[in-house]
């Protein structure tokens, strides 16, 4: 699967965990599509904590974002969007995790020009 970087700009806050309204907000997806999606693509599968209660990591929120591109931006259908993420290649993973470490080095360059001041 390849992955646009035109399409897919992440801009993840630095936290660990995100609850579904965090989520839900940060890229405006209704909670009970989220928890479709959840049903529908078993790469996505959140921790489920004290109540039943979902917290997504880093690492969901690309794929979350990368079902959004699919489903919205390219036009393909949940039965499509399964299939091109399944064949997902090490490039496409490496791109994924470029990615996050580039957000995670932008955080960083924040933090330390505010310890600067």
């Amino acid at each position: 699967m390849e992955i646009n970087n035109d399409n897919l700009q992440l801009s993840i806050p630095n936290k660990r965990y995100f609850t579904i309204g965090e989520v839900s907000k940060l890229y405006d997806i209704k909670a009970h599509v989220l928890r479709y999606w959840e049903q529908e693509f078993k790469q996505l599968d959140p921790i489920k904590r004290k109540g039943n209660r979902r917290y997504y990591q880093q690492k969901d929120l690309v794929l979350i974002s990368t079902i959004k591109d699919l489903l919205q931006n390219h036009g393909y259908t949940i039965e499509g969007a399964k299939h091109k993420l399944n064949e997902t290649s090490p490039k496409d993973n490496l791109l994924i995790g470029k990615q996050i470490i580039g957000q995670i080095k932008s955080d960083l360059e924040r933090i330390i020009t505010i310890l600067k001041r």
